[in-house]
């Protein structure tokens, strides 16, 4: 008669009757049996169900074995096993091959096993919720800072959340081709034909073809040269064109901008908004925040204040934030609210924490590219990470960034999908202006006229695509970078 799982859970409590252990001894025994009785049965098993899943530790030592068994193409079977456990305590307790042969004889049918095997995994996620339950309230009564401990807490509860979500093993081709048609078929039939996010810039997405999901875009300058404020006109065009449909199970579907997070580790919340309010209100940053405004461009502010309060534009601006914290946060936001684009202002400020890397700045930059690069396949949205560039780019004549100068490169070139540089040559060619009146200066003053508003943001990488040059306009008063009026869309450099 073959051993059938028991619907109830069997409990242990200790003396103080506050702990349950969800587990059954039943739906093992027969797991194993049918895996003994026939090895091709764990083929049809998902890859998440592991040893430690199993209650009994003799159950998971002896699934461990008939995995390793398995995989070396050798036959898993009482005899053999036997051998194998010859020595182990638990076993001989058991009954020894006794208990092999048992569970063979009582094996109930092959096609009944990912369903014991669901259930087992089900009673495993139980006890680690116990488990997790209990460290929160351990870690409540220590000195720990209560936010820290609710960040943790997000983190080993989502990562559970997420248990072989991330490790899917073999993907069907026909299964990732319906993917790839369906990307194109939503590209086909979006304004612009493009298959990923649109920063709103049309020069730059056409080369790109939008902000893709699981992409780490890494966008490098020297400082002064515009790339917080590109940064911050992406996130607010993809928040300020955020449309989205209902679907049948309630949630939401984003059909064009998008959700955004902000991670401005150098800069203010304020300042951000200070920005965003320049931009959308065509009035200087600058005047701004000195208030040296008339009572119209005032109404122009309160106007754009007004119009765009409600983009979903969520910004952190924690100082030297932890990888693990802002990996918990968007995690956070993308289950309470959604998200769709992630930027992180600036790289070399995420910090990891460990100690043992605080003298290698290189390797952790790495290691922080990695997290960030994981982080992106995981919430299945485009991170865009800037990142400062060595001094290197000053001591030569053309100053227009490479890979080379990315500060700490490491394995930033090796992560990213995408890289891309800001140059504007007007920020050089300013800064040696001639003593006026000389011929040299009307020269000078005439370039200067024809570079002036002009940036290139260069694509020295793309994974999915070609690299070349884009022209953009950017306007200093309000540091917007807006499409340039021009019929070649790109400089052939």
């Amino acid at each position: 008669m073959a051993l059938a799982p028991a619907l109830e859970l069997h409990s242990v409590t200790d003396d103080a009757g506050i702990s349950h252990i969800p587990h059954n001894i039943d739906a093992e025994q027969a797991l194993l049996g049918s895996l003994l009785f026939d090895n091709a049965v764990f083929e049809k098993l998902s890859d998440q169900l592991q040893p430690r899943h199993f209650y009994e530790p003799f159950h998971a030592r002896l699934f461990a074995a008939i995995e390793e068994y398995i995989k070396r193409g050798q036959l898993a079977e009482p005899i053999m096993l036997m051998e194998r456990f010859r020595q182990d305590a638990a076993f001989n307790e058991l009954g020894g091959l006794r208990y092999l042969a048992d569970l063979v004889d009582r094996a109930p049918p092959g096609a009944n096993a990912p369903e014991y095997a669901r259930l087992i995994y089900d009673l495993a996620l139980r006890r680690d919720l116990i488990r997790i339950g209990g460290e929160i309230a351990a870690d409540a009564t220590s000195d720990r800072p209560a936010r820290d401990q609710i960040e943790s807490a997000e983190q080993q509860l989502y990562s559970l959340a997420e248990t072989g979500a991330t490790s899917q093993g073999f993907v069907p081709f026909s299964d990732a081709l319906r993917g790839a048609v369906e990307m194109a078929a939503e590209a086909f039939g979006r304004d612009g034909g493009l298959a990923g996010l649109s920063t709103g810039l049309i020069d730059l997405d056409q080369k790109l073809g939008g902000l893709h999901p699981s992409d780490l875009i890494i966008l490098a300058a020297r400082p002064s040269m515009g790339k917080t404020a590109l940064a911050v006109n992406i996130a607010f065009n993809v928040a300020r064109n955020y449309a989205w449909e209902p679907q049948p199970d309630g949630g939401r579907k984003t059909v064009n901008g998008g959700i955004v997070a902000f991670y401005s580790l150098e800069m203010s919340a304020e300042q951000l908004a200070m920005r965003i309010l320049a931009d959308a209100s065509g009035v200087s940053s600058d005047r701004l925040r000195k208030g040296e405004i008339d009572a119209s461009e005032f109404g122009r502010v309160r106007d754009a204040a007004f119009e765009i309060g409600s983009s979903p534009l969520h910004i952190d601006a924690t100082g030297g934030l932890a990888l693990a914290k802002l990996a918990a946060r968007a995690r956070r936001l993308k289950r309470q609210a959604g998200l769709d684009l992630l930027i992180v202002d600036y790289l070399q400020l995420i910090t990891l924490g460990d100690a043992s890397l605080a003298n290698n700045r290189v390797q952790e930059v790495s290691q922080i590219t990695m997290g960030l690069k994981a982080l992106a396949k995981e919430l299945s949205v485009p991170i865009i990470a800037l990142s400062q560039l060595s001094r290197q780019v000053e001591s030569r004549e053309d100053k227009r960034p490479q890979l080379s100068d990315l500060r700490e490169s490491g394995s930033i070139e090796q992560d990213a999908d995408v890289v891309m540089f800001i140059y504007r040559e007007s920020y050089y060619k300013g800064r040696a202006e001639p003593r006026e009146g000389t011929p040299e200066h009307l020269a000078w003053q005439e370039e200067m006229d024809h570079i002036r508003g002009v940036a290139e943001v260069i694509i020295g990488k793309q994974r999915h695509g070609p690299i070349g040059t884009v022209k953009l306009h950017y306007h200093e008063d309000t540091t917007r970078f807006g499409n340039l009026a021009r019929e070649g869309r790109f400089d052939p450099r």
